[in-house]
This record gives C-alpha cells, structure tokens and sequence, in this order.
C-alpha cells in the first residue's frame, strides 16, 4: 500500500527551532518548510514538518556520480577496510571512510585528497546548508505566490535540482538529516520521481542514526502498513525510540499504542504516563488527551480541576478544541466556578478559529443573554458559521430562527431546507421539525405521509414529541393506515419518556380500551402523572375517575380538587 497518508503524519509534528552555528542566517521563519536548516548527525537534530509537500512536481533527471573503490579496498588515511555504509567517494573517485575525511577538515589538515592531492570538496554539513538556502529560497517563492511547484520556471526547476543533488550528496555522507528530508519528498514526488520504497529507505538510515524525527515518521509508516507491511510491533520499536529521546509526537503516539493495546499490552495508565511527558513539553494535543482522561477518570483520578488545568495550557497554545473545552467548563461550571463571561471569551476564541462547536455554544449564549448581551441576530450568525461547516445542531437552531423571524427575516422556505439538510444528515431534532413542516405546510406542501415519514424517523431515535406526534397520526389514520395498536405502542414511548400528552393519550387508551384492553386502574396512573406535571386535560380525567370511583377510590373530595386544578389552567 502506498504511503497515502503521511503527511498526516508529517503535519503532527511540533515546531522545532534549527540549531544554528555558520548556518545563523535561519531563523524560525525560514524553517517552515518541515525540512532541516541545520546538517544533523545525531539525534540533537530539529526540525519542522508542514504542508511543504502537498504538491507532487514534475520528474526531474538525477545527477549521477561515480562511485569508485579504492583497488585495495582499503582506506589509505586509516588503513582499515573498507564498507559500503561507512565511505566518501571524493570527486576524484578516491574512496576514504567518511570519518576519516571528516577528520582532515576538523583538524585543519590540508584540504586536499591524499592520495592525488586535488582539493577536497565542500563538507557534507556545508553542502546540506547550501542545498537547504536553495530549497528555502524556492519555498518562500511558492508561499508568496511568485511560483507554483508543479510549473517552476526553468531557472528555479534547475535550483531545485541542485538543492536535492547536494542533500543527495550530503545523505550519502551520512548527514541524518538530508536523509531524512530526502525521504519526504520522495514521498510526494517532489523534484524527482515519487517512491515510498526509496523514501523509507532513507527514512530508515537516518533512523538508525538516531534521529528522533525520522524514528517516529517510521513508526507511523509501520502503524498504517504504507509502504511497508503493516507491524503494530515495528510501530511501537520505533515510536518508542523516539519517546525516549524526548520527541513529543512520538510520546503521543505510544501513548495512543497503550491506550488501545496495539503492539503492547493495554494499559491506560502507561497511556497517560506518555501523554504526561509530551503534555509537559507543550504538546497540545497531549495535554487534550490528558485532560480528556482527568475528566473520564480514566487511568488517573478523576479530577475535573486537572481537566480544566490541561485544557487551559492547550488554549492557551491557541488550541481551539480546548478552548471550546474550556468554555463549556465555565458555562456549566464544572471544575471551575460558573463564570459566564469567562465561557463566552473562551467560545468566542474558538469560534473566530473556526470551531464548530464553539460557535454552536456561542449562539446559545447569545440566546440566553449569558455573558454576552441578549441578540439574535449575533445567535443566528455563529449558527450560519457552524451550519457551513456541517453542524446539525446549528442547522436546526437557524432553521427555528427562520421559521420564528427571529434575528432573521422570517423565511419557512429556508427553514425547511435548513431543517432537510440536518435531518438527512441524521439530526432527530431536525427530522421531528420537518415532519411538523409537512403536517401543517410550513415551507413545504402540506403532506401527512411526509410528515409520518419524519415522525417515524425522529421516533425511532427516541424524540418523545416525535413519538406522540406518530401516535396521534396512526389513531387518526392521516398519512398512515389507522392503527389503535399501533398508536398506544408509540404513546406507551413517549409516555415513558416522559412526555405528559403521551402520557394522557395513552390513559384515555387504556380507559377506553383502544388497541389495548381496558385497564381503569392503569388509567388513572398515567393520567397521574401527566396531571402532577400541568397537563390540564390529564387532571380533568383523573377527576372523572375519581368521581366515578373507577381505578381509583371514589372521592368528591378527590374529584374536585383536580377539578379545581384543571379550571385553575383554563381547561373547563
């Protein structure tokens, strides 16, 4: 399978600064293309991963080099052997162990081969910084808008090249970091042909090395079988050498390895010892998934304080999932005190970043004239913002703004659609409203078979208003063959979901044994219950029970007072 999905991967990663030393001209800025500014042999390397490798590039020809033995087979500076993972071809095609080439520049012995005395070429690190100034200078060009990767102009297409030749040459010496920058853009085809099996390849050697990056972009590969077979074993062997070098995204990763018993043995609490390293380095996504298991109570205490404390470090990083996090927090007060303002500060951060959710809780707060000044106006625009993105929820609260004029013109026609596209999305709600748009011809041509249809679907997601909606229409046969059965069948659900109206059809049912047999004392009970919550035609029956002693002990007494309760609300 092909590595489809690694730039998902890519993207986890953190931001990294460069180490700087001669290469001081990068800066954070300069590094945002996810490959590294600074040549890297040991697992000291940083680096950032981003989107620089969405855009697959035209076929470049690669620079081919001779790669020439020594006869002897010997390196003639060390005299030992010499081996395919360890040796520099020089451009005069004399061949030396790479360290010992390394050694003559370190320590200033004279810069030329010792076997033909033709000067040696540039280092391997000043190479990868002159590949990596040529490839930043491509990059800024294409995020200004000046070029496009798939169409670079001849001129930049020939800089690109010699950006990759010299990370091919610098890889080849052993810098871990070209290798392991090689192997992203192999991966998107970028500058030279696309190959997942060369890109892991490189992947792999700079890994070896010790480069927690590259370590941890295995690991991933392994997880999801791209490229390579599938190995929940080889993911955690190579997530775990990252973690333990300290790379956050690799911490999380493992975590998540514990959290679901893949590769090791299930254990929430391991899960959150490795959430807790990358939380305590700043990695936002592990201090939500900490916060997550504080207020599940899931391989820890439970402890909605510790909750709230993750989740404000996540917001304060500018993680819009915490921040709608933190403002339901405030708003029902739960491990901290109720504060309103708070909520909506916090909502409001999140919903100028995007977040559906939080401009969902926004409308409502604008609705409710909590923390935020009464305005419906202000609800139905957060509403439209989540709406756009796919919120059912939002959808059907703009859809009721619509139908009521409220903050909007009033408009069934766009209620109704705004109410179809939730419901067919799923939304219970958004189905019972469009089922009473058809039973009464808001928006849409009256139509009891539509509505029943709505009815239906929104009842069997357990809606209780849906339910005795549905009732009614099979005891009256609109839209549906009549069906006393049928009809106490749905009223007993939404009865015993507590919907009073349900809860006195399904008495008057039983009093007058319509699709159940009669049941007096049954009766009485259901009308009990919908009367004790105001359901004046409830209380206006029980009264004729007791008056007439049947389910119940006759009482005048008894009789009257509910009487009494049900002329009180305006029923007789």
């Amino acid at each position: 399978m092909a590595i489809v999905l690694l730039q998902k991967a890519v993207l986890l990663l953190p931001s990294f600064q460069p180490v700087l030393g001669v290469a001081s001209r990068f800066t954070a800025v300069e590094t945002v293309n996810g490959l590294t500014g600074r040549p890297t042999t040991d697992s000291t390397a940083s680096l950032k991963l981003t989107e620089c490798l969405k855009i697959k590039t035209q076929d470049i020809h690669q620079v081919s080099r001779p790669n020439l033995a020594n006869a002897e087979g010997v390196c003639s500076i060390c005299h030992d052997l010499l081996t395919g993972a360890s040796v520099c071809t020089l451009p005069c095609a004399h061949v030396f162990h790479s360290t010992c080439v390394a050694d003559l520049r370190k320590f200033g012995v004279e810069q030329v081969c010792p076997l033909c005395r033709a000067s040696l070429p540039p280092g391997p690190e000043k190479v990868f910084e002159e590949a990596t100034l040529n490839y930043m200078s491509i990059y800024q060009m294409v995020e200004q808008g000046k070029a496009s990767w798939s169409t670079l102009p001849a001129s930049v297409q020939h800089k690109l090249d010699a950006a990759i030749a010299g990370w091919q040459d610098a890889a080849k010496e052993g810098i871990a970091s070209a290798q392991f920058n090689l192997g992203l853009l192999l991966v998107q085809g970028r500058g030279m042909p696309q190959s997942d099996a060369k890109a892991v390849r490189w992947f792999r050697q700079a890994a070896d090395q010790g480069l927690p990056q590259a370590q941890s972009i295995l690991g991933d590969i392994f997880a999801k079988g791209h490229g390579v077979a599938q190995s929940d074993a080889e993911a955690v062997r190579w997530r775990r050498k990252a973690a333990e070098q300290g790379f956050a995204e690799a911490q999380c990763t493992l975590a998540l390895h514990f959290l679901n018993g893949r590769g090791v043995a299930k254990s929430d609490a391991e899960a959150v010892r490795w959430f807790r390293m990358a939380a305590d380095q700043g990695n936002d996504e592990a201090q939500m998934s900490l916060a997550s298991h504080f207020s599940s109570g899931r391989g820890v205490a439970q402890s909605n304080i510790e909750a709230v404390r993750w989740w404000k470090r996540a917001a304060d990083q500018g993680n819009a999932v915490a921040q709608n996090y933190l403002g339901n927090a405030f708003e029902i007060g739960r491990g901290v005190v109720k504060n309103y303002e708070s909520a909506a500060r916090c909502y409001k951060k999140a919903a100028k970043k995007g977040n559906a959710k939080a401009q969902c809780s926004l409308g409502y707060l604008y609705v409710k004239d909590h923390g935020v000044e009464h305005d419906y106006a202000k609800a139905a625009h957060w509403w439209q913002k989540a709406a756009e993105q796919g919120d059912s929820e939002a959808e059907v609260q703009l859809g009721v703004l619509l139908a009521d004029g409220l903050g909007v013109a009033q408009n069934y026609q766009e209620a109704a659609r705004r109410f179809r596209r939730a419901a067919d999305r799923g939304s219970a709600e958004a189905q019972f409203s469009l089922g009473l748009f058809y039973q009464n011809g808001f928006g849409v041509p009256q139509s009891y078979v539509e509505a029943v249809l709505w009815f239906k679907k929104a009842a069997e997601q357990g809606v209780a208003a849906a339910q005795c909606n549905l009732g009614i229409m099979l005891e009256s046969g609109a839209g549906v063959a009549q069906s006393d059965e049928e009809a106490v069948r749905w009223y007993k659900k939404a009865a015993e979901n507590g919907m009073p109206e349900a809860q006195r059809k399904l008495g008057t049912m039983l009093e007058r044994g319509l699709g159940v047999a009669h049941n007096f004392s049954e009766a009485a009970r259901w009308y009990r219950m919908a009367a004790e919550k105001g359901n004046s035609d409830a209380q206006m029956n029980l009264g004729k029970l007791y008056e007439d002693g049947r389910g119940v002990a006759k009482s005048y007494v008894e009789a009257a007072r509910w009487y009494e309760m049900a002329e009180h609300r305006g029923s007789r």
